[in-house]
């Protein structure tokens, strides 16, 4: 594919300049989007988050499985894993992603040895090194905003467990129109703070005028009411707080499906499941499964 991974320094680099970024606002805050979408979550998106990773693992429980969280944003997901029965372990870079995950352990986990949570980045190759391997590996939608996705593909799969699992999410390569898209979400981070808000919601007016628009010209406005009104049923997720996810989110890269799958084919890795956005906007989703023979952990 021709992608020239990183020196060891010029990781350490990487980490730290990243950090000075988001400690400067430079680039966008998911934990303070994360924060506020816990004001919504509710039972029935905690089960519809497990219903997704049952459905995407092609399993019925977790019970004896280990899951590592890399980019665990409100927490949501390492819980679901939790209530499935994985031992957790949670990351995240931003350091109010990490205390939105902390939050949900209080809330539904209090003091339980098996849900760890950590700050940490996906492009310290060294601290992956350190936490072991897992059973089951999830990174939804987080390695496309580290601003070295590819270096951060290299470095998840270290964590996978021999026979484990690594389910993706990565931004669809939308060619011209990723370009496009790359530019509004720099510009909205490059703002003054007062200006993100109303720049923020008149491109989500655009966004929904256009697929209002479209709904209504196909006699189908009960699609445009269920993209709000069923939103939830996705994973457990808000349409609002993705929508400005979405509009914020950068560092912004993407990938075509074929070359995230010829990437982990060449490391031995077998696609279980693959499930797409049809060419369009959003995350394409990925189930890979290690080759060889499971370790043996006591």
């Amino acid at each position: 594919m021709g992608r020239t991974l990183a020196s060891g320094h010029w990781k350490d680099q990487r980490v730290n300049s990243s950090l000075q970024e988001i400690e400067s606002q430079k680039r966008f805050g998911f934990g303070k989007n994360w924060g506020r979408f816990l004001r919504v979550l509710n039972n029935e998106r905690i089960e519809e988050a497990e219903r997704s990773l049952r459905e995407m693992l092609e399993i019925d429980d977790l019970t004896g499985k280990s899951f590592l969280d890399v980019g665990s944003g409100s927490g949501l997901f390492s819980l679901a894993a939790r209530r499935l029965g994985a031992r957790v372990h949670s990351f995240d870079f931003d350091p109010q992603s990490v205390a939105c995950t902390a939050e949900l352990k209080r809330r539904y986990f209090p003091d339980d040895p098996e849900w760890r949570v950590d700050r940490a980045s996906a492009l310290d190759e060294n601290y992956l090194k350190t936490i072991g391997t897992f059973d089951v590996v999830y990174s939804w939608g987080v390695l496309h905003h580290t601003g070295a996705m590819w270096q951060a593909l290299e470095n998840v799969e270290i964590a996978v467990e021999p026979r484990g699992r690594l389910y993706l999410a990565i931004y669809n390569d939308q060619r011209h129109w990723s370009v496009v898209w790359k530019q509004i979400k720099k510009l909205y981070n490059t703002l003054p703070v007062l200006l993100r808000i109303p720049y923020a919601a008149c491109m989500i007016a655009a966004m929904q005028l256009k697929t209002a628009a479209r709904s209504l010209l196909m006699l189908q406005p009960q699609r445009y009411i269920r993209s709000w009104t069923q939103y939830h049923k996705t994973r457990g997720m808000s349409h609002w707080y993705d929508m400005i996810d979405w509009i914020g989110g950068y560092p912004f890269e993407v990938a075509a499906p074929e070359e995230i799958f010829d990437f982990y084919r060449s490391k031995g890795f077998l696609l279980l499941k693959l499930k797409t956005c049809a060419g369009g906007k959003g995350c394409n989703e990925f189930v890979f499964q290690r080759a060889g023979a499971p370790s043996e952990r006591s």
